[in-house]
């Protein structure tokens, strides 16, 4: 019986997961996302064409493999219906749990009128209704994808659920829709989505006694992990490594090689502690080169230099037995280069990442630049200081770099 091997984000999410999956997947018979839901953006470069995914698995750029979304995940119907007009002859190739639970219109009208209550405690939600989809799932009052296939019993439930809230819509101002148009809402999902709705944990059990090769991704990074982020700057599921088996369905032995993916610097969208945001010419530069804006939102990210400290802390959660070091090439020109290895809390100097980080200031490590490492696919051939920035990272974090993105193109990437 194979093993699935595990792509997880390290950081605030955007590290550039969909490039090294997609990458990936070219080798891999099924490709599965795990949590979350389409508050997630993955950007795919082929080619010099982009593509924009949200909830369908990168692997669909791959004809050969199948690509499972679990029980995890919190699925819109609308937003999947129009990703999948990007793509040609999914059926087959795409399937659904029918014990993913729904995301619907009115939880992203709930989403942004609480954040709008909030004022400047705001989280900084995307406003797609993700936390709202998963409070119903907690609360047991959430509906799950597999009663599409009954839709006039989900109206009638649906409809009861917002009676029995009604006086919470009224105070938050929402317009909820009528039996009638919320009946033909749910056809239409039902019709477009009911060939590709499937129990997909026994899918993925069946693929692994068969010795087929699995690759699992998740949503966002562990640093927005709801018990282990920055917490309550955090998203609504568990982004770590382990949250992938909750939401596939899979245990602990059913995981292979926990690939971490992080990004050569920092960033950040939304609110939340960021210790080594740089609010300079230098993040303003990450900022452009990097071009940090959110796939989702288009809310541009906050920007700054790498936090070994916070990495370490992530690579240990998720059991990472490699990173995949993202956009090397946006340090391209600068004449030195941080490192956040250590953190200052109440003037203390502390190693390890505190459950608050709001009073935590790094302590910098400072190295030499470089020219340009932009294309570049053999290790040999990078500039020796950009080698010694990748070695100080492993020797920090206690993790070895296995890949290298040169470009936000497939092909330019060093596998170690």
């Amino acid at each position: 019986m194979s093993k699935a091997d595990l792509i997880v984000g390290i950081q605030w999410g955007d590290e550039g997961k969909g490039k090294i999956v997609d990458m990936l997947a070219q080798k891999y018979d099924m490709v599965c996302r795990s949590q979350g839901g389409h508050n997630a953006g993955h950007t795919i470069w082929v080619d010099g064409v982009r593509y924009a995914l949200h909830l369908i698995p990168s692997g669909v750029l791959n004809k050969d493999a199948i690509n499972v979304i679990g029980n995890g995940v919190v699925l819109s119907p609308e937003s999947i219906i129009k990703e999948m007009e990007q793509f040609e002859n999914l059926q087959g190739r795409l399937f659904i749990s029918d014990k993913a639970h729904l995301n619907l219109p009115y939880h992203s009208l709930i989403d942004i009128a609480r954040e709008k209550l909030k004022g400047d405690k705001a989280i900084g939600t995307t406003g797609k209704g993700i936390g709202p989809a998963y409070s119903d799932k907690i609360n047991r009052v959430g509906h799950r994808v597999g009663e599409l296939l009954h839709v006039k019993e989900l109206c009638e439930s649906i409809l009861a659920s917002f009676e029995q809230n009604k006086p919470i819509y009224e105070a938050l101002d929402i317009k909820l829709p009528t039996k009638e148009e919320l009946l033909a809402q749910l056809e239409e999902y039902r019709e477009k989505l009911a060939p590709f709705i499937a129990n997909t944990t026994n899918m993925v059990w069946k693929a692994l006694d068969e010795d087929k090769k699995i690759l699992l991704e998740g949503a966002q990074g562990t640093l927005l992990d709801i018990d282990h982020g920055t917490y309550p700057y955090v998203t609504s599921s568990n982004t770590v490594s382990a949250g992938a088996c909750t939401g596939l369905g899979l245990n602990p032995k059913d995981i292979g090689i926990v690939t971490g993916i992080v990004k050569a610097y920092t960033t950040r969208v939304g609110n939340g502690a960021f210790p080594t945001e740089d609010f300079g010419k230098d993040g303003e530069i990450m900022a452009d080169v990097g071009h940090e804006f959110g796939t989702t939102t288009g809310r541009k990210r906050r920007c700054g230099w790498f936090d070994a400290v916070a990495v370490k802390h992530a690579s240990r959660l998720n059991g990472c037995d490699q990173f995949a070091l993202m956009k090397l090439d946006v340090l391209d020109g600068f004449k030195s280069v941080k490192i956040c290895k250590a953190y200052e809390l109440n003037g203390e100097i502390i190693d390890y990442f505190p459950a608050n980080l709001e009073e935590v200031k790094p302590v910098y490590e400072e190295l030499e630049g470089w020219d340009k490492v932009a294309g570049i696919s053999d290790f040999d051939k990078l500039p020796e200081a950009a080698k010694r920035y990748i070695n100080r990272i492993e020797e920090l974090t206690n993790t070895k770099v296995g890949i290298i993105s040169t470009s936000p193109e497939r092909n330019d990437t060093i596998v170690l």
